[in-house]
């Protein structure tokens, strides 16, 4: 008499509940469906083919224990998986026969695999990226091999998020970095050194899948599968990912629904040991408009700052690309144009290539007059900002205050006030992270800055002196924007 197959399965999820997360279970096996036994053969539905492939790959020895356990040892597992095609609103079985769920037992891949789809079908992508197949080895990591490690050039302003950069590249998922944070103001790096970590792992591990997605791409592709009814499939696709990173994680803010499928799918990569690179213009304490529990698993591994590169780090910078493209230049240029941006790394080379373009157009040689003429007018098409050096400049000159002293551990009053009026301006003034600001004055955390301003508020509310002072320093300050 054959075994019913509802109750056969039923007592395979209970064992199975047992050995998994919870998180694990609801994912991959609560959307199986038991269809029937006969000859000792039990039949299950899974939703599609990768489905089937990720049970195949993670799960196996656990349902080979757990159907003999139930069946006996001559029992076996056949899947049927089906192809849903949404233009016509029909499903159709496909079985695989599977006596030793050998992953090698599907032959020949049913109609859910074709996706490489017009947008005006109305068909269903599973693949976001429209790629053809859901094998692994069929998506596009979407890396600029240009961004890499050797193009990459290291100074104090990023020295701790290169080396764990590097650390990941050379083991995804097994340091202590995961997920990795990679933290700044515009044009500092960050997206060139998330790219060199996905190239680094791709050199070193060649079977791993690295995927680099803007967060803006990673909503719209969410968007576009809850309007065709493929949320899981999206789902599904993101956790099959070695390696995943998400640039601009910050502009997950306000929009809840995405951050919740963003925060099971970070669960998931990371239960199984998957590495996650994300990358925010600010640390995860001062994101607003992110739900407290992501915040909280952004924050389980390492959130490196990269900060404004020095003279030496920029000049480095400008004579890598030059030797990269296969151009001199003048020293002398070089050090003019690393002296007058110094707080975007995207428009210094923005500076170097317009005065290469100029020279190379107009047969003109590349000498300081020409450099300098291109790096005004640049230089003016640019909303000036103001560095926390500058401030640092400022507050010093006009309390008469060498700058290293205001960067001493001295607790002196008038230093001290000296030194968090310069923490409340740069907050105000710049786009550092408190982290960031901390660093620059006088080595602090971001917990000392917050207090630092908090406290200017209060005497500026409170002390007519002060507030003297707190208006002529802002005036001073402001000239420069």
């Amino acid at each position: 008499m054959e075994s019913n197959h509802l109750e056969v399965w039923s007592k395979c999820l209970s064992v199975i509940k047992d050995n998994i997360t919870l998180n694990s279970f609801n994912t991959w096996f609560a959307p199986i469906k038991p269809v029937r036994i006969v000859n000792n053969v039990l039949t299950i539905q899974v939703p599609s083919q990768f489905f089937y492939e990720w049970l195949e790959e993670h799960y196996i020895e656990l349902l080979k224990k757990t159907i003999k356990k139930e069946l006996g040892s001559d029992g076996r597992l056949e899947y049927s998986i089906v192809m849903d095609s949404n233009h016509n609103n029909h499903s159709k079985p496909y079985t695989v026969n599977a006596p030793t769920l050998n992953k090698k037992a599907l032959k020949n891949p049913p109609v859910t695999m074709p996706l490489d789809i017009n947008k005006d079908s109305g068909k269903a992508v599973p693949n976001p990226f429209i790629i053809p197949g859901l094998k692994k080895l069929n998506i596009h990591p979407q890396l600029i091999e240009s961004y890499n490690f050797d193009n990459f050039i290291q100074g104090d302003c990023n020295r701790l998020a290169r080396s764990a950069g590097l650390a990941v590249g050379k083991n995804p998922g097994k340091t202590a970095f995961n997920p990795l944070l990679l933290y700044s103001a515009n044009g500092l790096g960050k997206t060139h050194l998330a790219h060199a970590i996905g190239i680094e792992v791709k050199n070193n591990f060649s079977d791993k899948t690295v995927l680099y997605v803007s967060c803006e791409q990673f909503t719209n592709q969410f968007i576009d599968a809850v309007k065709n009814s493929n949320q899981n499939d999206f789902i599904h696709f993101y956790q099959m990912i070695d390696v995943l990173i998400v640039d601009d994680i910050h502009s997950l803010a306000g929009k809840p629904k995405t951050q919740d499928v963003f925060f099971h799918i970070f669960n998931q990569l990371h239960q199984n040991g998957k590495q996650i690179i994300i990358t925010s213009d600010q640390p995860p304490v001062e994101m607003k408009g992110i739900e407290p529990r992501l915040l909280s698993r952004f924050k389980w591994g390492l959130s490196a700052d990269l900060q404004v590169p020095d003279l030496e780090t920029r000049i480095a910078i400008l004579k890598k690309k030059l030797y990269n493209d296969g151009v001199e230049m003048p020293q002398n240029v070089i050090e003019l144009i690393a002296n007058s941006i110094s707080t975007n790394i995207r428009e210094m080379e923005g500076a170097l290539i317009s005065i290469l373009a100029q020279s190379s157009m107009n047969k003109k040689e590349i000498t300081l007059e020409l450099a300098n003429s291109i790096i005004q007018k640049f230089v003016k098409s640019t909303p000036r900002e103001i560095t926390i050096e500058y401030i640092q400049k400022i507050v010093g000159e006009y309390f008469d205050i060498p700058i290293e002293k205001i960067n001493s551990n001295t607790r002196k009053r008038e230093i001290v006030q000296a030194r968090q009026l310069a923490m409340f301006f740069s907050k105000s003034y710049t786009k550092n992270s408190l982290a960031a600001i901390g660093s620059k004055l006088g080595k602090k955390d971001h917990a000392t800055v917050l207090h630092a301003c908090k406290t200017v508020r209060n005497l500026y509310d409170t002390d007519r002196s002060f507030k003297k002072h707190f208006d002529e320093l802002d005036n001073m300050i402001k000239i420069k924007m």
